[in-house]
């Protein structure tokens, strides 16, 4: 859930003016992304979280696919309201509105695919990610991430942005493996659905 997050983070550190702003520090852009976690993680988190005392899933992990369903439902819903949101706002350039469909549209495929396998919400979200970093570094050749550390600003090139995205969606699959939470096919299928949402999302929006 904090994938929309990250992806609008990034945007930011890469080329905050097309948001209008000139720094990730600046009110406005705080202010967007408040509100990009309010309502993609804060308020279905809390929905999520309800649910266990309420008894629609055992426990907040989901580990049981068919106590995914509800969870997949309410962070889509409010996946898409977003994206409508952004869209008629213009508060975000279109490789961000495309960003946030990417997700909406893999949400959706994951709780469709989920109704007959289990499929990896963590790798879905990491592989939306990595496709985002690929259309950023396609779309916005030559820019850098400009990240603020001691001293001055860090620049880092999107092509080691995208490979450092590469090697922390592999993290994070090893991990779940390690865990015993997925078998691989759960991985790649959720992979192969981040990434693939992301690119659709590119070419229709």
């Amino acid at each position: 859930m904090l994938v929309p997050t990250y992806a609008l983070l990034l945007l930011l550190f890469a080329n905050p003016y097309s948001f209008g702003v000139h720094s990730p520090g600046d009110k406005k852009a705080l202010l967007l992304l408040l509100y990009v976690f309010t309502t993609t993680a804060l308020i279905p988190g809390i929905g999520i979280a309800v649910m266990k005392p309420l008894g629609f899933v055992r426990s907040l992990e989901s580990p049981d696919r068919q106590e995914r369903i509800g969870p997949y439902i309410v962070t889509g819903v409010f996946y898409l309201w977003l994206y409508q949101n952004l869209k008629s706002g213009g508060q975000a350039p279109p490789l961000y509105q495309a960003c946030v469909l990417g997700a909406t549209i893999a949400l959706f495929a994951a709780f469709f695919i989920n109704i007959f396998t289990k499929v990896s919400a963590h790798a879905t979200g990491m592989g939306g990610l990595v496709g985002m970093l690929l259309l950023l570094t396609i779309e916005w050749p030559g820019s850098t991430l400009g990240v603020p550390v001691p001293g001055g600003l860090l620049e880092i090139s999107l092509p080691a942005a995208l490979a450092a995205g590469v090697i922390v969606a592999g993290c994070v699959g090893t991990a779940r493996l390690v865990l015993k939470a997925h078998v691989l096919r759960d991985l790649w299928q959720g992979y192969l659905v981040g990434f693939g949402a992301a690119c659709l999302a590119w070419w229709v929006h």
